[in-house]
């Protein structure tokens, strides 16, 4: 066989190799799936990413991530409005309803508009930052319970409104919260024998009466001993008693 016919016979078969519609399949097939991964992948992200987004406002992402030491305020907020309930300190509460924790969740819910956590401590970012640092180092402030052992303190309207240039009464008082002036809250309650929210002893912060993890405190019982006191809600007598008993 001559050296031209050989030739031309392995020039024949790399040209019906190079024209196979097997070789040109393979990549055009592997181009066809990378669009489809891309987008699972984007999808799994997404989804991940939502469903981390609203973990991040339940009560359970505060407790698991950040406030390791929260347990006994989520009794607070998963309580049944108007049945007896337990405190941040493990004592019984007659009436939920005394406890804004518990009445912000159960009006979001009939508003279909989910109140967390997040509702009153909406943190900076830099409030998250340092909240986030103190958790990896475990130097976040705690204080004994008498109940639960260590726990977090509850914090105060201040502590609420110091990052956000707010006013208490901003803070409760607003169009997406209570609507109300001081004047409209006085006269909400002018029927009872004593107004508390009458302004002649000057204006008192919301939270000294109105307590979101423990049962509310009529604070005009500290002088009157004939103030209205809410079902559920304790004297100031009594609310000063529990205090130092859970200390």
């Amino acid at each position: 066989m001559s050296e031209e016919v050989t030739k031309a016979e392995a020039a024949a078969e790399a040209t019906v190799v190079e024209d196979s519609p097997t070789k040109e399949a393979a990549p055009k097939k592997g181009k066809k799936k990378l669009p489809i991964i891309l987008g699972v992948v984007a999808v799994v992200v997404i989804a991940a990413g939502a469903g981390f987004w609203v973990w991040h406002e339940q009560p359970s992402f505060c407790n698991a991530i950040c406030h390791t030491p929260m347990d006994p305020y989520l009794p607070t907020y998963e309580a049944e409005v108007g049945a007896a309930a337990t405190d941040k300190w493990g004592n019984e509460v007659a009436n939920s309803s005394s406890m804004l924790a518990c009445v912000h969740r159960d009006w979001g819910e009939k508003m279909n508009d989910e109140i967390t956590c997040m509702g009153c401590h909406v943190p900076t970012l830099s409030e998250q930052i340092g909240e986030g640092m103190k958790w990896v180092s475990g130097s976040y402030e705690v204080v004994d319970n008498s109940a639960f052992g260590v726990v977090l303190p509850e914090k105060s309207l201040e502590d609420l409104v110091a990052a956000r240039g707010l006013t208490p009464d901003e803070f409760c008082l607003n169009e997406g919260c209570h609507n109300l002036t001081r004047d409209q809250l006085a006269s909400a309650t002018d029927d009872m024998k004593r107004n508390p929210h009458s302004a002649q002893h000057g204006e008192v912060a919301c939270s000294e009466c109105h307590k979101a993890h423990r049962a509310s405190v009529l604070q005009c019982s500290q002088c009157h001993s004939d103030a209205e006191i809410p079902e559920g809600w304790l004297s100031a007598s009594d609310a000063k008693a529990l205090a130092n008993t859970a200390a």
